[in-house]
C-alpha cells in the first residue's frame, strides 16, 4: 500500500517509514520541520533503498498537502504523526496545542474524505490514562479522568473524533496506538531521537549527558514507593514502535479500535540511567530533585490487545534500546545539524 505519515520527518515517523518501506509498501511524508529535519528523511530514504517524496508543509494547508496526495497517489492510508508534543509546553501555550492538534486531525480527516482514503492510524499517547488507578494500564482502563495537561487531552479528542467519524462511515478504518516511552534509534546510527533545544524526555537527556553536552541528569524524586524509590516506566524500543504501525496498517478493520503499544515491563529511572552508562561505558553524573507536579510513581501497560489483535509483540531489552540511542548519539552529537566546519 502507499501510505501518507504526516509528520513523518520525526523521530517516529522516520523510523516507521523505514519499517514500512522494508515491509513492501510505498511512503510519502508531509511536515512541516518545525521540530524534524529532511535529512531524517534522506537518511530514511538511503537505509531503505528508496525515494521518499517529502512535502515541506504543515498538514493543514489542506490545499498545498492535497496537491501532493494526487501528485504521488493514490494513497491507501495516513499515518498521523503531526502535532505538537511537549507536556510542559502544553501547559504554557494551550490554545496553541488545541489549535495544532486538533485542527491537524481533522485536516486529515477531511483529506481522507476528499480522496478517498479508507485507513488511518494515530498517533496517540499513554497520557489519555491520566493517573493510573490500577495497574498494568489496559485499553479498557479509564482515559480522559484527572487529565494534567493540554497535551494528554488533545491526544483523547483526537480519539473521540476518529471513534465518531468511524461510526459515521462504516467504510472507514481507524486505529489509535497508545505509546507508553519511546527510546533507541536504529542500529546503523544514521536516524534517532533529535529533540529542538532541551530534550524533555529522560532518554535523550541521558544521552546528551553521556556525550558532554549537558552536565548531569536530574532525578525528580527518589522517594516514590517503588523498589529503589525512582518512578517506573514502560519503555519501548523505536524499531518495536515502528513495527507495531506496520502491523496496525495491515491489520486494520473497519470500525475504530485501540490498543496499547509498550513492553508490559516497567523500567526505574535509576535503572535506564544504569543501562545507558554501560552502553556508554562511562558514569552518567546524576542530581535527585523534588518530585515534579503531575508526575506519578509508575506506569506501564498490558500489551496483550496488541500481541493477539495485530500479531506485534516489543521484543527488543532497555539494553538495546540505551547501545543503539548512544550508537545514534556519539556518531550525531549535534543530531542532524551539519557539523561546524
Amino acid at each position: 500500500m502507499r501510505v501518507l505519515l504526516s509528520g513523518g520527518a520525526g523521530y517516529i515517523g522516520a523510523h516507521t517509514a523505514v519499517a514500512l518501506i522494508e515491509a513492501g509498501h510505498e511512503v510519502i511524508v508531509v511536515d512541516d520541520m518545525s521540530n524534524s529535519s529532511p535529512e531524517a528523511i534522506a537518511r530514511a530514504g538511503s537505509l531503505a533503498g528508496a525515494e521518499i517524496p517529502l512535502l515541506g508543509a504543515d498538514v493543514r494547508d489542506e490545499p498545498r498537502v492535497r496537491a501532493f496526495v494526487q501528485q504521488h497517489g493514490p494513497v491507501d492510508a495516513v499515518v498521523h504523526f503531526a502535532g505538537l508534543k511537549a507536556v510542559g509546553e502544553s501547559v504554557a501555550q494551550p490554545v496553541r496545542y488545541y489549535d495544532v492538534n486538533i485542527g491537524s486531525a481533522v485536516a486529515v480527516l477531511r483529506l481522507m474524505a476528499a480522496e478517498s482514503i479508507p485507513t488511518i492510524v494515530f498517533s496517540s499517547s499513554a497520557t489519555v490514562y491520566g493517573r493510573p488507578e490500577t495497574l498494568p494500564l489496559r485499553e479498557d482502563s479509564p482515559t480522559g479522568i484527572d487529565l494534567a495537561n493540554p497535551y494528554g487531552k488533545t491526544k483523547r479528542i483526537v480519539e473521540e473524533m476518529l471513534k465518531d467519524a468511524a461510526a459515521a462511515d462504516p467504510r472507514l478504518r481507524a486505529i489509535a496506538l497508545r505509546y507508553f516511552n519511546p527510546v533507541g534509534a536504529h542500529p546503523s546510527g544514521r536516524i534517532g531521537e533529535d529533540p529542538s533545544g532541551t530534550p524533555n524526555n529522560l532518554m535523550p537527556y541521558v544521552a546528551r549527558v553521556a556525550v558532554g553536552s549537558l552536565e548531569r541528569v536530574g532525578i525528580f524524586g527518589d522517594d516514590y514507593p517503588t523498589p529503589d524509590g525512582t518512578g517506573l516506566r514502560d519503555y519501548i524500543h523505536v524499531l518495536d514502535l515502528a513495527a507495531g504501525h506496520v502491523a496496525a496498517l495491515e491489520r486494520a478493520r473497519e470500525g475504530f479500535e485501540v490498543y496499547n503499544l509498550g513492553t508490559g515491563v516497567p523500567v526505574s529511572v535509576r535503572e535506564l540511567i544504569a543501562a545507558f552508562g554501560r552502553a556508554a561505558g562511562r558514569q552518567i553524573p546524576t542530581a535527585v530533585l523534588p518530585r515534579r507536579a503531575g508526575d506519578v510513581a509508575a506506569s506501564y501497560c498490558d500489551p496483550s490487545k496488541a500481541r493477539e489483535g495485530l500479531g506485534w509483540s516489543a521484543t527488543r531489552t532497555i539494553d538495546e534500546a540505551c547501545r543503539d540511542s548512544w550508537r545514534w548519539q556519539s556518531q550525531n552529537p549535534r543530531g542532524y545539524a551539519p557539523s561546524p566546519r
